[in-house]
């Protein structure tokens, strides 16, 4: 998501005595557009203009204020909005994204789904420049506390081990270990949940 600021305008008082007439700082003409992100979506953005809000979350809504101060809601034009900021779209690094794969039960090896789901996740760090990535283990509730922790710290060290064979520097993976402490699914005590028998992998 992607968006300018709206400053809003004070109105300053004049020096001097109370009775003369109050200065007014001119009114900003800053405009807020909502960009879709890479798969389309977008979030929301609330803008404010004085003591007037509007919540912009559709691609290309905008606000502003209008001529006479009021704030003005609308929707900007996709195709001028790229061509106008194309030199400073072009410029933003890709967004953040996060990655989940899974693994085999009481093991640090990938489920034969999540090794076919890794390629992805290879490819977008290959496409940025200088990625910043933490990948963190989890396990499900089968086990003691310290053979989950110990568990979880190997499945996120097998997927750094992975990355950095695809020629990532090793200084820019994080690997971290949260055991059985934060499942995916909530599932009862020893419970063999393969959902939460997972790495996070968040790239930016």
């Amino acid at each position: 998501m992607i968006f300018r600021a709206l400053v809003t305008a004070l109105a300053a008082l004049a020096a001097g005595c109370a009775t003369e007439p109050l200065q007014t700082a001119p009114v900003s003409r800053d405009r807020v557009i909502l960009l879709p992100g890479s798969d389309g979506s977008t979030g929301a953005v609330d803008v404010r203009q004085g003591a007037q809000s509007a919540v912009l979350d559709t691609p290309y809504a905008s606000a502003g204020a209008g001529s006479d101060g009021a704030l003005t809601v609308g929707e900007a034009d996709a195709a001028a909005t790229r061509e106008r900021f194309a030199g400073a779209l072009s410029a933003l690094p890709p967004a953040p994204v996060s990655y989940t794969v899974y693994f085999v039960f009481a093991q640090d090896e990938l489920t034969e789904e999540s090794r076919k789901a890794i390629a992805p996740v290879l490819d977008d760090v290959a496409r940025r420049p200088a990625p910043e990535i933490t990948v963190i283990g989890h396990a499900d509730q089968t086990g003691a506390e310290r053979i989950n922790d110990a568990l979880s710290q190997r499945r996120a060290e097998r997927v750094k081990e992975m990355l950095v064979q695809r020629g990532i520097s090793p200084e820019r993976i994080t690997a971290a270990s949260r055991g059985a402490r934060e499942p995916l699914v909530r599932a009862t005590e020893g419970a063999a949940e393969a959902r939460n028998r997972r790495v996070e992998i968040s790239i930016r």
